[in-house]
């Protein structure tokens, strides 16, 4: 946390900036910063940058011993298990900017309501915190509203639509034949580290009329029983078990090639980064071409990041927190790497950048967030 400084680089207003209500929150002036509680798309001067890799250098000089680490990596589902059984479903708020970012989640029929859903309740919540204590807001920020940044997603190609849809005959032709939650469902998502169900029930609610169906797993136990007693639970359209996606032998209820999109929101960074090329390359087998990976997570010099204290570093930018839970901070080119050598072509991928705001204090914070969406291509047609 640090006090407001007046030489803020200041980003200009364009035409080109994404819609409201959350992407067009600009600081054009530096006497205004204490206006709002977040500025979107700023841009930091080198004297922050040079900032933000001191504190990081620092933090990051006295690492936990090598003997000790093996724990948290092997016993983090106790450690998210002892979160959720202290904080049950109080700590993250339902994530309403969902859909806005991310409309590739849900089948046609369904888009336009629900995200004219999510912009009235952003545009009725967004100018106040979501929670007085900053900790809270700092510690597990893992229900941020994005920026919006939106590129066309249609896979839909004259040259291609023959081998598309011959693909696609033959793998809903294997898929029929075998039995599985959400079989007859036309379109089939999967939330990876589904936590509590701060993503699902918003999915969920948007999809009970369509024909689509929403799988949702995490590793703590549990979390997923949380998510089954949630009143707004329905087996007809969601199925919610406990599954590692670390763990190489484990199977998922579904076949592989059957999912149009996986969710994955600050989900990747509680991962050993050595660990996450393998489970990235096995989720991607169970899209199908044509399927879509939407990722939301850290970025590097996050604010969250800067403020660790010596001693809780596990390697570079990966660190534990005081209840033991995990968190790795990315850059643009290491996620693009990640989900290119799983074989996904890139649609969007790109750093959130904004300054969070705590008026009464008069603090700002510098927070930065990946966002990305990747694509499991069509195979060529044969020549």
């Amino acid at each position: 946390m640090h006090i407001i400084k007046k030489n803020v680089k200041i980003l200009k207003g364009t035409g080109g900036r994404p819609s409201a209500p959350l992407g067009s929150r600009i600081l054009t002036n530096p006497d205004d910063i204490f206006k709002h509680n977040m500025w979107d798309h700023v841009q930091w001067t080198e004297e922050d940058k040079e900032n933000a890799q001191q504190k990081a250098k620092e933090n990051a000089f006295i690492q936990i011993p090598l003997e000790e680490q093996g724990k948290f990596d092997t016993e983090a589902s106790k450690y998210w298990d002892k979160f959720y059984e202290m904080h049950q479903d109080k700590f993250f708020k339902d994530r309403k900017w969902l859909f806005l970012e991310f409309p590739e989640l849900l089948p046609s029929g369904a888009k336009s309501q629900a995200m004219n859903r999510c912009l009235d309740d952003q545009q009725a919540s967004y100018p106040q915190p979501s929670g007085s204590s900053i900790d809270n807001e700092t510690r597990h920020q893992q229900n941020n509203g994005p920026t919006h940044y939106h590129r066309n997603t249609d896979t839909s190609n004259p040259q291609t639509e023959s081998c598309q849809g011959a693909a696609l005959e033959t793998i809903e032709d294997a898929i029929q034949t075998t039995t599985f939650p959400g079989q007859r469902a036309s379109f089939r998502i999967l939330e990876v580290g589904c936590g509590v169900g701060n993503s699902v029930f918003p999915i969920v609610n948007s999809i009970k009329e369509t024909d689509a169906f929403l799988y949702c797993c995490d590793f703590s136990a549990c979390a997923i029983q949380l998510v089954k007693d949630h009143p707004d639970y329905n087996d007809s359209v969601c199925h919610a078990f406990v599954h590692d996606i670390c763990e190489e032998m484990a199977s998922f209820p579904f076949p592989h090639q059957s999912l149009d999109v996986i969710l994955a929101v600050f989900v990747l960074s509680s991962i050993h980064p050595e660990r996450m090329q393998g489970t990235l390359n096995r989720l991607s087998t169970y899209l199908k071409h044509g399927g879509i990976f939407l990722f939301r997570d850290y970025g590097r010099y996050d604010f969250s990041q800067l403020r660790f204290k010596k001693g809780r570093c596990l390697s570079e930018n990966f660190y534990t927190r005081g209840d033991g839970t995990c968190v790795y901070f990315f850059t643009k080119d290491e996620v693009h790497n990640l989900f290119s050598n799983a074989g996904l072509e890139e649609i969007q991928n790109l750093e959130d950048r904004r300054l969070q705001v705590n008026r009464g204090k008069k603090v700002v914070m510098h927070r930065v967030w990946m966002q990305s969406k990747y694509r499991k291509s069509y195979p060529l047609s044969p020549s």
